[in-house]
This record gives structure tokens, sequence and C-alpha cells, in this order.
């Protein structure tokens, strides 16, 4: 064989290329893909990141340059732990993002098989440029479906008993505030405080200031976030629940929503302080449905005579 070159080169050998390795979750991996089946969700979700105290999904619109979602969203959840105490026994919470699509959130507990029995906050934009920015309304929302699982799922009981009065959800309000605070987020808490005094709802009469007349005096006067989740703990301790099963354990439900004086009757519990004052200043005689809420009160008081102040 004739060659362009009469010296003989030496024969290099070269080594075959690796075989590819694919990474092999621990068994206790939270899945690397979730197909939605709640409301009109259908997306297959990717598991972006996780740890011990959040798991990160999103939808394949999601930019991946979105990168902020693990360490807040773990932050704001520990704090809610540590606050309120657990929520169930999986230490983590299931944090959902999509983009141009599904504007809005909502959440998931622990408590409930619509979202596989998992703390959950899915929260959606209609902009394919969404949650790009880690700031504003991009935590506003994504905190606001925590407190969501606080208020519908704390000391392992389902529903919110409060839900009718306050909506959705003049308790996010303090919730939101309290979390920001408890961040060290000063700016974020002044942002969103001055937000608040601002806003004004027709519940339960036209021009209700639920966060300046009625949340944060009760916040900075009675023990801030100890107040609040005081709330929750005299709930479960006295207002009336049924036992449920929830994957072979034994939880408690809420039967029934509350009254307007069963709910001054608990704060005032919770602040250890009779708030019928304050009250009657945020909210006037009434409850939103027109009927006075002093006789409520009253026979609250009665109903409930461990709720001391």
């Amino acid at each position: 064989m004739l060659a362009c070159n009469g010296k003989k080169s030496p024969v290099e050998t070269v080594s075959p290329a690796p075989p590819l390795v694919e990474a092999v979750d621990p068994p206790n991996a939270p899945s690397k893909t979730w197909k939605e089946h709640w409301f009109e969700h259908v997306q297959l979700l990717n598991r972006i990141s996780y740890d011990t105290s959040v798991v990160v999904y999103y939808d394949g619109d999601v930019k991946p340059t979105v990168v902020w979602p693990k360490t807040y969203m773990a932050e704001a959840w520990n704090y809610t732990k540590r606050t309120y105490g657990k929520f169930g026994d999986d230490s983590r919470l299931f944090v959902i993002y999509h983009a141009g699509k599904y504007s809005g959130g909502h959440p998931g507990t622990y408590l409930d098989a619509g979202h596989d029995y998992r703390n959950v906050t899915d929260c959606g934009a209609s902009s394919l440029d969404a949650w790009t920015t880690g700031i504003d309304n991009d935590i506003d929302l994504s905190t606001h479906e925590i407190g969501h699982i606080v208020e519908g799922a704390s000391k392992g009981v389902k529903e919110s008993p409060a839900f009718d009065i306050w909506h959705d959800s003049k308790w996010m309000e303090i919730y939101q505030y309290d979390v920001y605070l408890g961040l060290n987020r000063t700016a974020d808490a002044q942002r969103w405080s001055a937000k608040m005094m601002t806003t004004t709802d027709t519940y339960p009469k036209a021009g209700t200031q639920w966060f300046k007349n009625w949340f944060l005096p009760i916040y900075e006067n009675y023990g801030k976030a100890k107040v609040l989740n005081g709330f929750f703990t005299l709930l479960s301790q006295h207002f009336p629940k049924q036992s449920i099963s929830v994957q072979g354990k034994t939880y408690q439900q809420y039967t029934r929503k509350m009254n307007f004086g069963e709910f001054i009757h608990f704060w005032s519990g919770a602040a250890k302080a009779d708030l019928s004052t304050l009250a009657l200043t945020a909210f006037g005689p009434k409850d939103e449905k027109g009927a006075d809420w002093a006789p409520m009160l009253t026979k609250a008081k009665t109903d409930f005579p461990a709720i001391t102040y």
C-alpha cells in the first residue's frame, strides 16, 4: 500500500469513551417527574432540586435561570414550621411553578389526597417570563400559599373554621408580614405593611381595614408570632372536631365554621385580653350577614369557658 509519507507513524491507542452513567436517586428521593391531576392542571412537572426542606418542580415553560425558590421557599417553610409546628410526617414542602398558564396559586396539604398527601404550593403566571425576579409578587404569592397550609392543616386538624370570616385571605396579610420579619427581610416587611395599611375590604362592612385595625394591633401588642400561633392552638384544643383517617393514621377535622362572636372570643383567648372593643372599632357591631355579633360573643364565652382572658 502506498503512503504519502514513507516514515512509519506510531499507532495511538484511543481509549473508549466512558459509559454514560445516570445519577441514581437514594431510596427516599422524590420522583424526578410528577404528573398533575388536580383542577385544570395536567402538566408533567420536572424536579429541579430537593433537600430536606423543599422539593422544587417546574413545568416545561419555567426558565431554568429561576433558582430563588430553592432558597427562599426553604427559609419561609422552615420558619413556618418553627412557628406553628410540624405539618405531617414529611418535613418537606413541594413547590410547583408554572409559566404561561394557571395564573394564581393554590395549596395542598398532607391531609388531602388532591396533591398526593403532600404539603404543596402551586403557583402559575400568564407570562412566559414569570418568576425571574424573585422579589415582590414572586415571593408574595408564594408565601401566601404557605399561609393556606397553616390555616387549613396546622396542629393535625383539617379545614379552616375562620375562612368564611376572613375569606382569601385577610389572615394571609398578617401571616406574610410576620414571615418577612421572621426572616429578617426588613424591606419586604416594610413594603408589605405599606401596601396592607391602605387595603380596604367590603366584609364584614364596607371600608374594613383588616390589617391596620385588627391584625396589626393584635400582633404588635399581644405577642407577635406567638399570638398568631395561639389562635390555631386554641382552635385545635377547643373547637368542635371529628376523627378522620388519612393514609392509615388518625387526624382531626373541624366539623363547622365559626361565627363572628366565636372568632373574637378565640382571638381574645390567644391574646389573653378582651378584644371586643378592638373588634367594634375594626368591624362595627355586625357580622357580614348583618347580624349583631355581641350575643354570639356572649354565647361563645358560655360554649367555650376554658378560653379565658
